[in-house]
């Protein structure tokens, strides 16, 4: 299993406010990103694996959706969280 409890806990206290903070759109972001790794480096060896193709690409979707929120109300919050990750945009 990649992603336990353990991991979900320190991808939390990392990005969020605290360990049990599962709520905030950065904690999310967070997690949702590495999920999109994850399913990407599974993809690179499955390449026609479309059920999690189309996965990976509402996790995308989900993930760009929060970025969009997180901009709109406070872009400070935003830039951290790009920064942190490592996005693009």
């Amino acid at each position: 299993m990649y992603l336990n409890p353990e991991k979900k806990q320190e991808i939390f206290g990392q990005y969020g406010k605290s360990n049990t903070d599962t709520g905030s759109p950065e904690s999310q972001i967070a997690l949702f990103s590495y999920r999109i790794s994850h399913l990407t480096e599974h993809l690179k060896v499955n390449r026609k694996d479309y059920s999690t193709s189309r996965a990976l690409t509402k996790l995308v979707a989900k993930r760009r959706a929060l970025l969009n929120y997180l901009k709109d109300n406070d872009i400070e919050r935003y830039r951290a969280i790009v920064k942190a990750l490592g996005l693009r945009k």
